[in-house]
C-alpha cells in the first residue's frame, strides 16, 4: 500500500501542532509498512492507493483525485466550529442551509462544504469534530472515523521526577492560544508559569505585548522561548507542577496529550474538545475575563498536588495502525 499526504501550507511558511502530526503520522506508518510520500504537485504521475489529505481540500481536487482512481482520507481540523456556541453552531447551519438553496453553486462550492459529504473517509482527532463533521456538513456517518493524536514514545516512557513550583504551559506566542491573557493572570493571581513557545513573528503586535509582561513580571512568568530537545520538554513536564493551555480554541492539544503522557496535571479551557478528550480527569477554566482566569489558575496551582492524573494518550505507532486499518478498509492495497 501506497499513501500520499497533502497539506495546503508549505512546512517553510509554518510551524506548530499541524506540521508534527503529519511528520510522526508519516514515520509511524512507515515502521508499519505503509509506503508514505509527500504528494509532490509537479509531477504528473505519482502512482498510490491512497491521498490524506490534511485540512479541506477543493471538492475539484476531490473529484479530479477520485476520476485517477485514488481514494481520499480527509483530515479536517474544526477547532474553531467546536468553541462557538450552539445557537452560534445552528445559526451557521441555517446560514450554510440557505445559501446552498439560494446562492449559485459556483459560490459554495468554494467553501468546500460537499468535501465531507464525497471523500472516502473523513478522519476527526476526537468524537466532539467528529460529530461536527455529521451534523454541520453532512458527513456519511460510516465514513466518519475518530483517530486521535499521539505522542512521542520520549514523553510516555518519561520517569517520574519530583515536581517543582512552576506551572508550564507550551504554546505558539498567539492570540490563538492566549498566551498573553495566561501571563497577565499569572502576574495578577501571583501564581509562576512558565511559557514555553514562540512566535510566528517576533514583530507581531500581540508577541511584543506579550515580551513586556514577561520582562515586567519575571517572578511570576518565565519565558526562555522554545524548546526543541524533546528529552528536555519531556523532563519539564515531570518537573512542572502542572500544565496550563488556556487556549479560545483547539482540535487536540499536542502539547496537552505531552503532559498527559508525563503525569502532569492539566489545566485546560472548558471547550468540548478538552472534556471529551480528559473528561473528569482535567481541571477547566472558561475563556473569560482576567480576572476569572487568575482565581482559576490560582485554585489549579493550590490544588494540583492532589488533582488525578490525566488518562494515557496513544502512541503513534497507535495512531498509524488505526490509519493503517482505515486506509485498508477502503479497498486499496494490501
Amino acid at each position: 500500500m501506497k499513501v500520499l499526504f497533502d497539506h495546503p501550507i508549505p512546512f517553510l511558511l509554518s510551524h506548530g501542532g499541524c506540521r508534527g502530526q503529519i511528520q510522526q503520522t508519516k514515520a509511524a506508518l512507515e515502521k508499519l509498512g505503509v509506503e508514505v510520500d509527500y504528494l509532490r504537485w509537479w509531477e504528473d504521475s505519482q502512482p498510490a492507493d491512497v491521498i490524506h489529505y490534511f485540512g479541506r481540500p477543493s471538492v475539484l481536487y476531490v473529484q479530479h483525485a477520485q476520476g485517477k482512481h485514488y481514494k481520499v482520507v480527509m483530515a479536517d481540523l474544526l477547532g474553531a466550529l467546536g468553541a462557538r456556541t450552539k445557537p452560534a453552531r445552528m445559526m451557521q447551519k441555517t446560514v450554510k442551509l440557505a445559501a446552498q438553496s439560494l446562492v449559485s453553486e459556483t459560490l459554495t462550492v468554494r467553501l468546500h462544504w460537499e468535501c465531507f459529504r464525497i471523500v472516502d473517509a473523513c478522519v476527526a482527532l476526537t468524537t466532539w469534530e467528529a460529530q461536527l463533521m455529521r451534523e454541520m456538513f453532512d458527513a456519511p456517518a460510516a465514513r466518519v472515523h475518530c483517530v486521535p493524536n499521539g505522542v512521542e514514545s520520549v514523553f510516555l516512557d518519561s520517569q517520574p521526577a519530583a515536581r517543582g513550583r512552576w506551572l508550564v504551559c507550551t504554546a505558539t506566542i498567539t492570540s490563538i492560544k492566549r498566551t498573553l491573557e495566561l501571563a497577565e493572570a499569572a502576574a495578577a493571581a501571583r501564581t509562576p508559569v512558565w511559557i514555553i513557545g514562540r512566535p510566528f513573528a517576533e514583530s507581531d503586535p500581540y508577541a511584543v505585548r506579550f515580551t513586556q509582561v514577561v520582562r515586567k513580571h519575571p517572578e511570576f512568568v518565565r519565558y526562555e522561548g522554545a524548546v526543541s530537545d524533546r528529552g528536555k520538554l519531556a523532563k519539564i513536564y515531570r518537573e512542572a507542577r502542572g500544565f496550563v493551555l488556556l487556549s479560545a480554541l483547539e482540535s487536540l492539544s499536542l502539547s496537552a496529550l505531552e503532559a498527559a503522557a508525563c503525569e502532569c496535571p492539566l489545566l485546560l479551557s472548558n471547550l468540548p474538545w478538552a472534556r471529551c478528550t480528559f473528561g473528569t480527569k482535567a481541571t477547566y477554566c472558561p475563556v473569560g475575563t482576567k480576572a476569572g482566569t487568575a482565581a482559576a489558575l490560582r485554585r489549579f496551582y493550590d490544588e494540583a498536588p492532589s488533582l488525578p492524573l490525566p488518562p494515557r494518550p496513544l502512541s503513534w505507532l497507535e495512531v498509524g495502525e488505526r490509519l493503517r486499518k482505515l486506509y485498508r478498509s477502503l479497498g486499496k492495497g494490501g
